[in-house]
């Protein structure tokens, strides 16, 4: 039961449209399904790891991620700032495959650098937990890994289920694919402005 409570957890944290969902809707247009596919997935390692952080309750580990948390803030806000330029003034590429320098590693990276600058979602996870009847304190290993392999499936699923819906409507949206490169930019660049902000 605690596992399917974190599944649809894992799932409803990725759901929501933000910069890697800005990102992943691109770069599935423009690269194809794996590279949509591994830009969602940073995301999940990195959530994977503060779920972690937060369910296993790694204090010390959690204090130093929250000293740091204005440097780690900057950070992240600033390379929010320069994905989304480097989205608004891409050029589509002639064919899904050219990857035109960016390899899927380098897709993958990109989002986990984002989401792990975000040292506040060990917070969101310790109330998400909390809220799902799991105490820190009495919380066996058994009942943690539950919670975080939820976490991983339900938001690894998400991320699947966009990058396919996505390329299944390819054909329809790439013509449009300039326009969506500066709306999908324009709004991570709103968004890395309103990070620092």
């Amino acid at each position: 039961m605690l596992f399917i409570k974190s599944f649809i957890l894992g799932l409803s944290v990725s759901a929501p449209v933000g910069p890697i969902g800005l990102l992943c809707i691109q770069r599935t247009l423009s690269k194809g399904r794996a590279a949509g596919f591994l830009t969602g997935f940073g995301a999940v390692s990195a959530n994977v790891i503060y779920a972690s952080i937060a369910a296993f309750g790694f204090s010390v580990v959690s204090s130093f991620l929250m000293e740091q948390e204005v440097y780690l803030r900057v950070f992240g806000s600033i390379f929010l700032f320069y994905l989304g330029i480097k989205t608004f003034l891409k050029t589509p590429a002639k064919t899904a495959a050219d990857l035109r320098g960016e390899t899927l590693l380098s897709m993958y990276a990109s989002t986990f650098l984002l989401m792990i600058t975000n040292p506040v979602t060990i917070l969101n996870f310790v109330a998400m937990f909390t809220g799902l009847g799991f105490n820190q304190q009495g919380g066996s290993a058994a009942t943690s890994l539950a919670l975080i392999s939820g976490v991983f499936v339900g938001a690894s699923l998400w991320w699947l289920f966009l990058s396919f819906v996505v390329s299944v409507f390819k054909k329809k949206i790439t013509p449009h694919l300039v326009v969506v490169n500066r709306i999908a930019g324009g709004l991570i660049i709103l968004l890395g402005i309103l990070a620092v902000l």
